[in-house]
């Protein structure tokens, strides 16, 4: 059995509150994420790999695999 990671998040920005879906990519982390509110250039917080794990609904495909235990999915080389 595969796991299904679940590739949609919801990014919050922590700035304005503006809220947007968002497909995240699955072999690649995204550092960066301008808000199309108020532009704010989005970067990871200390120890997230990405902007998903920082402000989104969901962590990032490789984070959730890793947090599933059945398969390394370390984000980044983690």
């Amino acid at each position: 059995m595969q796991n299904k990671a679940i590739l949609t998040s919801e990014l919050t920005c922590p700035d304005c509150g503006y809220k947007k879906i968002e497909t995240m990519p699955t072999d690649a982390c995204q550092w960066f994420y301008e808000c199309e509110e108020c532009n704010k250039l989005l970067k990871p917080k200390p120890g997230d790999c990405c902007v998903f794990c920082s402000y989104g609904s969901v962590p990032c495909p490789p984070i959730q695999i890793a947090a599933s235990g059945k398969k390394i999915g370390n984000c980044c080389g983690r």
